[in-house]
């Protein structure tokens, strides 16, 4: 057996062993609430439209798991849930979601994603990864001719890298401890 192979066995027993543990109600409760302020809250509060908290929900979940494959789960899960209460093609959250499962988890396993000013920077990317990405799909697999609006993501990118952090901390606080 060569030095490289063991270092991957060392890592992935590393990246298994600092997973977070969460209890099935918070993986089951979180992302429902999570879906369901993004449907209804924007109905009564117009202004909190902006928010993607279904996305910052798969975001720090596939950070904390630390495995590509729960990452897209959560992320194909929480998309399709998100998909049959909106009025989005059936499909398209599903399919970026699950992108952004799959590259939170991956990011989650090579970096320590515990601090506050790192969260903010990746919460942000993934946003604007979410937006890219469901332009694209809305273009390539639907033919729709939707606009980019790229100063509006980059603002509303932030915004949401704000509200992340703090709901960061309130999942944090969340976790099992071993």
């Amino acid at each position: 057996m060569s030095y490289r192979g063991s270092d991957r066995i060392l890592l992935s027993v590393r990246s298994e062993d600092q997973a977070s543990r969460f209890g099935t109600w918070v993986l089951v409760g979180v992302p429902m609430a999570a879906i369901l302020f993004q449907v209804y809250v924007p109905l009564f509060f117009q202004f909190l439209g902006f928010l993607e908290i279904p996305l910052l929900v798969v975001v720090y979940f596939a950070f904390t798991r630390r495995s590509q494959i729960r990452g897209m789960l959560m992320g194909a899960i929480v998309g399709l849930a998100q998909d049959s209460l909106s009025k989005a093609p059936l499909g398209m959250f599903g399919i970026v979601k699950t992108l952004v499962g799959y590259f939170a988890a991956s990011v989650g396993v090579r970096l320590d994603v515990d601090n506050a000013i790192l969260r903010f920077f990746l919460a942000y990317f993934f946003f604007v990864f979410h937006q890219f990405f469901y332009w694209v799909v809305a273009r390539a697999l639907l033919g729709q001719q939707v606009p980019f609006e790229v100063q509006r993501t980059f603002i509303v990118g932030s915004l949401n890298a704000i509200v992340g952090i703090a709901l960061f901390h309130f999942l944090d606080k969340l976790r099992e401890t071993p």
